[in-house]
C-alpha cells in the first residue's frame, strides 16, 4: 500500500475564500498527533489529455495535496504551461483551488480541504494556452476521520511494470485507446509509381529559332512556379523563319485590314456597300488579327518566351541550349507530383473489381502505410483479362496528395477485398513478436503498465484484428512500448522520480 505521510508543514490553501489551516492533526490539549492517511491514485483519458493523479485519501478537516499528472495525448509531452482548478462538488455547492502553473512540468499541485464528509464529484480543469478540458472523478468519498479511511481504502494493486511519468515524457512514447474497427481480407502485392493524366505538360516550340536557357539550373527535377520564365526561342540573325520580321509583316498586315475594316463598315452602314463586301473585309480583319496575336503572344526581349503552365517540377528536357527547332517541336514537359497514379496488380483468381477492392495502401519513403483513397483518391480501373505469360490483372489508383517517391519506383502494396468485419483492433506498431507470437503493452493506470499476449488475425499493415486478449476501451503503447518491455525485463522497479 502506498502512503504519504502527512508531516508537520504549515500549508497554505485558498479555498472559496477560506483562510489556510494547519495539514496535521491535534488533541484536545493542541498536542500533535501522528497519523497516516491511506493515498489513492486514478487515471482518467480524455480525448485530448492523460490525468494521472496521486492524493492522500480526504479527510473531513484535513488539507489533500493532489499530485496531478497532465499529459497532452496529441504528442504525450506534459503540459507545460497553463493552470489547474480542481473542484470538489455536491450538488450546487463545493470548494475548489487553483494552481497557476505546474510545480514542475506536467505535475500540479493544487489542494482541497473538504469541510463535510460525504460522496463527491473531483473536477479538474485544464486551460493551457492551446486548449482546454475538464476531467471529472466521480463518487469520491470524503471520510470522518483517518481511521475510517485506513478502513475503506483498499490497498493498490502492485504494478506489473512500473514506467513513470517522467520517463515516458522524456521519450518518444505514444499510446491508443483499443476500439471497434473494420478489417478486410488482405492482398500483399507491389505497385509502381506513374504520373497521373493531366498531371504533366510536354511544352512545344511555338516558332521557329534558337533556344536559349534563362537559367544554368534549368535540370530535371527543378522545382518551377506557374509564369516563371524557363526558355527563348530566337531567331535573330536568320535569313528565313525569322520570327522579328513575321511578327512585323504580319502587324503591317494587321493594321491594313483593321483600317480597310473601319472604312468598309462605315460604307456599309450608310447602305453604299453590299452586306457581302463588308463581310469578306470583316472576315480578312479578323484573320489578320488573330495571326498577329499569336505570332505576338509571348514575344518579348530574347524572343519566343516558354513559360511554367502550373507549379511543378521539371519532368524531362528535350532539347539543349543553343539548339536550333522548328515550330512544333517537343521542348521540355512539367509535371507535378500532387497526384500519382499507383499501378499494381492482383491474380485473376481473386477475380477482382472495381467494386470488390475496399481499399489499397502503400508503403511511402518513410517507411508508413497510407490509404492511396485518402483525399479523394480513386480506383481508376481494374483489368479485364490476362494475358499469355501475364497471369496478373492490373489495377490503376489515383492518388491526390504529395507523393514524395520518384516515378517509375516500386512500392509495397496491400489491397483489401470484399465485406468488411468489425471487431477488435488495435494499431499495427503495437504489437510485439516473438519467434510468432503476439503480445501488447497495456497500459493499466498513470504509471502501471502489463504486457499481455494476444491472438491476431488479419492485418493490414497499419491495423491488426485482435482475436484475444484485450477490450474495448483498454489503453494500449503504440510508441515506447520496447522500452517498457525493456523495463518489465530489468527486474527492478525503478525509484519514484516525481517532483512533487
Amino acid at each position: 500500500m502506498k502512503y504519504i505521510f502527512i508531516a508537520c508543514i504549515s500549508l497554505f490553501l485558498y479555498s472559496c475564500g477560506n483562510n489556510p489551516e494547519e495539514d496535521h492533526a491535534h488533541d484536545a490539549e493542541g498536542n500533535h498527533v501522528a497519523g497516516d492517511v491511506p493515498a489513492i491514485s486514478k487515471t482518467v483519458w480524455t480525448d485530448q489529455t492523460e490525468l494521472f493523479v496521486e492524493y492522500p485519501a480526504m479527510v473531513e478537516g484535513k488539507i489533500s495535496k493532489f499530485a496531478a499528472h497532465f499529459t497532452s495525448l496529441d504528442k504525450h509531452q506534459p503540459i507545460r504551461e497553463g493552470s489547474v482548478t480542481v473542484s470538489l462538488v455536491k450538488g450546487n455547492s463545493g470548494i475548489r483551488n487553483i494552481a497557476e502553473a505546474p510545480s514542475s512540468p506536467g505535475i500540479f499541485s493544487p489542494a482541497l480541504q473538504p469541510k463535510e464528509a460525504g460522496i463527491y464529484n473531483l473536477v479538474f480543469d485544464l486551460k493551457t494556452p492551446e486548449y482546454s478540458d475538464r476531467i471529472v472523478i466521480e463518487n469520491v468519498r470524503v471520510y470522518e476521520s483517518v481511521a475510517e479511511a485506513s478502513e475503506n481504502v483498499e490497498a493498490a494493486e502492485e504494478a506489473g511494470i512500473s514506467f513513470l511519468k517522467e520517463q515516458a515524457w522524456k521519450i518518444d512514447f505514444q499510446t491508443a485507446p483499443v476500439s471497434k474497427g473494420e478489417v478486410y481480407d488482405i492482398v500483399h502485392t507491389s505497385g509502381v509509381w506513374q504520373a497521373a493524366p493531366g498531371t504533366f505538360k510536354t511544352i512545344a516550340a511555338g516558332a521557329n529559332g534558337m533556344v536559349n536557357f534563362v537559367s544554368e539550373n534549368l535540370t530535371e527535377g527543378s522545382q518551377v512556379k506557374k509564369g516563371q520564365l524557363l526558355l527563348t526561342l530566337s531567331s535573330e540573325g536568320l535569313s528565313s523563319n525569322n520570327m522579328q520580321a513575321e511578327i512585323a509583316q504580319a502587324k503591317a498586315r494587321y493594321d491594313q485590314a483593321k483600317a480597310e475594316y473601319e472604312r468598309k463598315k462605315e460604307l456599309y452602314e450608310d447602305r453604299i456597300v453590299p452586306r457581302s463586301e463588308f463581310e469578306k473585309v470583316e472576315s480578312d480583319f479578323r484573320v489578320a488579327e488573330a495571326n498577329y496575336r499569336a505570332l505576338a503572344s509571348n514575344y518579348g526581349a530574347g524572343g519566343k518566351q516558354i513559360r511554367a503552365p502550373f507549379d511543378g517540377f521539371i519532368k524531362s528536357i528535350n532539347t539543349s541550349n543553343g539548339d536550333y527547332v522548328e515550330q512544333g517541336a517537343n521542348l521540355i514537359a512539367i509535371g507535378t507530383d500532387r497526384s500519382r497514379l499507383l499501378k499494381t496488380q492482383l491474380s485473376a483468381t481473386y477475380n477482382p473489381s472495381k467494386e470488390t477492392i475496399a481499399n489499397v495502401w502503400y508503403r511511402n519513403d518513410v517507411g508508413d502505410w497510407k490509404s492511396a483513397l485518402d483525399s479523394g483518391g480513386t480506383i481508376v480501373s481494374v483489368g479485364k483479362e490476362v494475358q499469355d505469360g501475364k497471369p496478373m490483372i492490373p489495377v490503376y489508383v489515383k492518388v491526390n496528395y504529395l507523393v514524395e517517391m520518384p516515378e517509375g519506383s516500386f512500392t509495397e502494396v496491400q489491397i483489401a477485398l470484399g465485406q468488411a468485419e468489425t471487431g477488435i483492433v488495435v494499431p499495427e506498431a503495437a504489437l510485439l513478436e516473438d519467434y510468432g507470437s503476439y503480445s501488447v503493452i497495456v497500459q493499466t493506470g498513470g504509471e502501471s503498465f502489463e504486457r499481455r499476449p494476444v491472438r491476431i488475425g488479419k492485418r493490414n499493415g497499419k491495423s491488426a484484428q485482435v482475436l484475444s486478449g484485450l477490450q474495448e476501451g483498454d489503453v494500449v503503447v503504440t510508441t515506447g512500448n520496447y522500452q517498457v518491455k525493456m523495463a518489465s525485463m530489468s527486474g527492478q522497479t525503478p525509484g519514484h522520480g516525481h517532483e512533487h
